[in-house]
């Protein structure tokens, strides 16, 4: 059996994956802070890591994954204060389209999804320990970690002191003792979510949540936690410090998975910029197996650009294979093993999609057994789950728009002559139009001819 390669961001390298129990192994992902409908650039580690999760299966009796849900959090108050209405509805409503986001971008629901708010005990446990251990202090109802206390602090991120404290854009308090020391309880007033706790009533910090719930599910160590990059540092930093210097160990976890951010037509998704798209709104323009298949485009670690065309490659590529597996069904016995080599690279995608369309063109030329490999393989990255015919019979798009075979061939009409006058920009215009309509125009020495693409 091929071993798995991740680059693990604690070493900045590419290591083989040794699980700590070769029969079960552990993961554990940040989940959402449900305070609103998460957006494409949140939906990249949810597909990315779903597909390590179903890698993972393929080759251990047992995996758990744990992904959270954070439900106590300073934003979740200021937006049910902004809507009027209560932080349980508020988080009711945010985890129930939560849910129904992740199922149209067609991921696994994980094996555990804990909830930050049932488990306050475990975290005052937590806190209790790294206090009398002396790595946490008391101050004015709040409890706090000593950065200081840890000789490994910031390990993950490799950055130094100060540029820690600038990056974390720190709170300066004077009940802090260093200004890098991170709030592990805080004092509640009457209007915000609070528990008992020997230091008077309070709510967790943000990091002791993840330490305590991932402790609960996987144990002090595991084998991967991962995340977006933006968590490295403080989140996952903290993470480290808290679990490390409570159970007195040297890891958190043995492998540190992090994906790259997701910018929009080449800008950095903004609410300033007015460019956050919903998944709910893109799976409703472009639908959730297209999201998911554009998200697996570029490599997990590297920035992705979801333009429209980026998009539209991803339904195309996606029309292309729906039609070459037809109505077959999904064997894992037959996997491609090219395929499988792709993502035994440190969650190759890009490289496992080009496969899946070389065996895609094996299959249109009758290759035997070609579109049942397509088919299987394409399971591991949560592709091709439907048959051709319901993937097509599916196609909101061309129903939405409404547009009729006139129509379409007095566009293309235009497209025509504005290629004649040379007016090229026009030309491009017309043929996204089509496209976004669901036309596929193909163009030859003969001319241009058009089909639906259901």
């Amino acid at each position: 059996m091929n071993t798995l390669r991740l680059h693990n961001t604690l070493t900045r390298k590419k290591e083989d994956f040794i699980p700590i129990d070769s029969d079960h192994v552990r993961v554990y992902a940040c989940g959402p802070t449900v305070y609103g409908r998460i957006h494409v650039g949140n939906a990249r580690p949810i597909v990315v890591f779903d597909v390590l999760i179903r890698l993972l299966r393929l080759r251990h009796a047992k995996v758990t994954y744990v992904r959270n849900i954070t439900d106590v959090d300073d934003k979740i108050n200021i937006r049910a204060a902004e809507r009027g209405i209560s932080i349980d509805e508020l988080c009711t409503e945010t985890i129930d389209t939560f849910h129904q986001d992740t199922a149209r971008l067609g991921s696994l629901d994980p094996d555990i999804e804990p909830r930050a708010t049932h488990h306050i005990g475990e975290m005052q446990e937590m806190i209790m320990t790294l206090v009398d251990k002396g790595h946490a202090y008391e101050a004015s109802g709040h409890v706090l970690f000593q950065v200081s206390s840890m000789d490994t602090y910031g390990a993950l991120s490799k950055r130094s002191m100060d540029d820690m404290i600038a990056g974390a854009r720190v709170e300066v308090a004077p009940y802090k003792r260093e200004a890098a020391d991170f709030i592990l309880w805080k004092p509640s007033n009457q209007n915000q979510p609070g528990w008992s706790s020997p230091w008077g009533w309070g709510r967790p910090g943000w990091h002791i949540e993840c330490s305590a719930m991932a402790k609960t599910y996987l144990g002090e160590v595991f084998d991967i936690h991962a995340g977006g990059l933006d968590l490295i540092f403080p989140h996952h930093e903290n993470e480290i410090a808290q679990s490390c210097c409570a159970h007195g160990g040297a890891h958190m976890a043995h492998y540190w998975l992090h994906n790259g951010f997701v910018t929009m037509n080449d800008e950095k998704m903004s609410k300033s910029l007015g460019n956050i798209i919903t998944v709910t709104d893109a799976a409703n323009k472009y639908r959730g197996e297209t999201i998911r298949a554009a998200l697996l485009s570029a490599h997990y670690r590297a920035p992705l650009d979801l333009s429209d065309n980026a998009m539209r490659d991803a339904r195309n590529g996606l029309d292309r294979m729906y039609r070459a597996v037809g109505d077959v069904v999904a064997i894992p016995a037959r996997i491609d093993e090219e395929f499988t080599a792709c993502l035994l690279d440190d969650l190759n995608t890009p490289a496992a999609l080009a496969r899946l369309h070389e065996l895609a063109t094996l299959a249109n030329k009758g290759r035997a057994g070609a579109d049942e490999a397509l088919k299987s393989s394409a399971a591991v990255l949560g592709l091709l789950q439907q048959n051709g015919s319901a993937w097509a019979k599916a196609d909101e798009i061309v129903r939405r728009d409404g547009i009729d075979d006139t129509a379409v061939d007095v566009l293309i009409m235009a497209r025509k002559q504005a290629r004649a006058d040379r007016d090229f920009t026009t030309a491009d215009e017309i043929r996204d139009q089509l496209t976004e309509a669901g036309i596929i125009l193909e163009d030859s020495i003969d001319g241009t001819t058009w089909r639906r693409r259901w």
